[in-house]
């Protein structure tokens, strides 16, 4: 795996990154719910020229079962061609993808047959356990000096601290845990950096027992969901400054940090406010010396009938947008924004990140709307726009519609099915539109649901760079 010249999907700036061939192939972590079947990795032809286009033209099935495959990632990206990287030859090859239920993290080797990963190695969650204190791995970062990845869970007994653990690039062993001093951070989910300023930013979701059965309303209610974001030395591995946002947005989740690496400034999405159920938008900046957090967008819940609503709504009438994802496109100009309770993908133009203007709307699925894709108009869709990546050209944009196995129960209690669909971006003027050839779904997926996708050589949120 190491080369003795850098991998040619790897890229020292992101304004050259937008100029890399289109991908042929997106991975796709599928799961069974049931936890009766293992859960898989689907790959799925992106060539428009290609007779499988918008089709599965790979499948590898994982070796247990109950994994619950959630967020995962590439082994190594861009990054290995900054400055400070102790490993610039490495190679985007390997899939690092962990179940998010059982603690296991599994890892594919995309070659020599990209179509067919092939497992060669499973880090136990005992080894996770012993080395780095943690259990329930999310989020995967391809970092220069090693695999970053996230956990929502401590170990044993523990429900927490969550934090982030480090993989060795090369062997997958578990280092240890990143953090040298946590300070006050508990809850853990997202995590992203400035690596040119050595700032790694980190939010909140929840421990395992307040997220693995569903919502807890009384937790909701009780404003006791994450509602703050950490800002911290990455050199030096420490805790800098929490930023609260206030306790009645719960759960801010996903971070993306401005690609230019000149920049100190990102967004966080927030799931829902507990006072009107709106979700919202808010960016992080400098203050001077310190770190602030200023709201940049609102979206506001949907008036709806009580009885088109799953139990948990009831009470209040509406649908709540329930921001779940976003993701910013390699030039820093779109936001692209998740609302999977009303089934719709929302674009801003962030340009100015202070004032976003919003200038695309797709609506599919939704709690109430069950919107259908306009190239299959007779077949209304559970779930919504959930995961979101970007090709790097910021071309096309892929969604997928399923949450979290029990979140998806609960707020899609007749059946959240599966699909995937691909979107084409109006990169002047902005706006999006649905590709009629592109939207693979139910039994396409063998029957499991599916949540992230990755882009073959890269994509928006995969990659980051050193150099403007």
């Amino acid at each position: 795996m190491t080369r003795w010249t850098p991998d040619p999907s790897f890229y020292p700036s992101p304004r050259q990154a937008a100029l890399a061939p289109a991908e042929k192939l997106a991975y796709v972590a599928a799961f069974d719910r049931a936890a009766e079947r293992p859960d898989a990795l689907a790959v799925l032809d992106t060539d428009p020229e290609s007779p499988e286009y918008g089709r599965v033209v790979g499948w590898t099935d994982l070796p247990h079962t109950g994994d619950e495959l959630h967020h995962f990632g590439w082994n190594a990206c861009s990054s290995a061609l900054c400055p400070t990287a102790p490993h610039p030859h490495v190679e985007r090859r390997f899939l690092i993808v962990p179940g998010l239920r059982s603690s296991r993290v599994h890892v594919y080797d995309t070659k020599p047959d990209p179509r067919a990963p092939k497992l060669v190695k499973v880090i136990e969650p005992g080894e996770l356990a012993e080395r780095a204190g943690y259990s329930r791995p999310h989020t995967v970062h391809c970092g220069p000096d090693g695999i970053y990845l996230s956990a929502l869970g401590g170990t044993g007994d523990a429900d927490g601290p969550g934090g982030i653990a480090i993989l060795d690039h090369t062997s997958f062993d578990v280092r240890g845990a990143w953090e040298a001093d946590r300070g006050p951070q508990h809850l853990a989910y997202d995590f992203w950096w400035h690596l040119n300023h050595d700032v790694l930013v980190t939010s909140e979701w929840g421990t395992p027992s307040m997220i693995e059965d569903g919502i807890v309303g009384e937790l909701l209610l009780g404003r006791r969901y994450g509602h703050a974001i950490h800002f911290w030395d990455l050199a030096k591995r420490r805790h800098v400054q929490r930023v609260d946002l206030g306790d009645a947005y719960q759960m801010p989740l996903e971070l993306r940090p401005a690609h230019d690496p000149t920049q100190t400034y990102g967004f966080v999405g927030v799931v829902i406010s507990v006072e009107d159920l709106s979700a919202s938008i808010w960016l992080w900046h400098r203050d001077g010396a310190e770190w602030a957090v200023t709201k940049v967008i609102d979206i506001p819940a949907e008036p709806a009938d009580a009885a088109d609503l799953p139990d948990l709504l009831k009470p209040f009438g509406a649908v709540p947008p329930l921001v779940t994802d976003i993701d910013l496109s390699v030039d820093d100009r779109f936001l692209y924004v998740s609302c999977w309770g009303t089934g719709e993908l929302r674009q801003y133009d962030v340009s100015d990140p202070f004032h976003p203007v919003q200038t695309g709307s797709v609506r599919l699925g939704g709690i109430v709307r069950r919107t259908p894709h306009p190239g299959f108009p007779d077949e209304p869709l559970a779930g919504g726009p959930q995961m979101v990546e970007i090709s790097r050209d910021g071309r096309r944009v892929y969604v997928s519609n399923s949450l979290y196995g029990s979140w998806d129960d609960q707020f899609y209690p007749d059946g959240v099915g599966a699909w995937l669909a691909k979107l084409d971006v109006d990169t002047e003027a902005g706006g999006l539109t649905p590709d009629a050839r592109f939207f693979p779904r139910g039994e396409e997926f063998r029957g499991l649901r599916v949540h992230q996708t990755r882009l073959q050589g890269g994509d928006a949120s995969s990659d980051s760079y050193c150099f403007p």
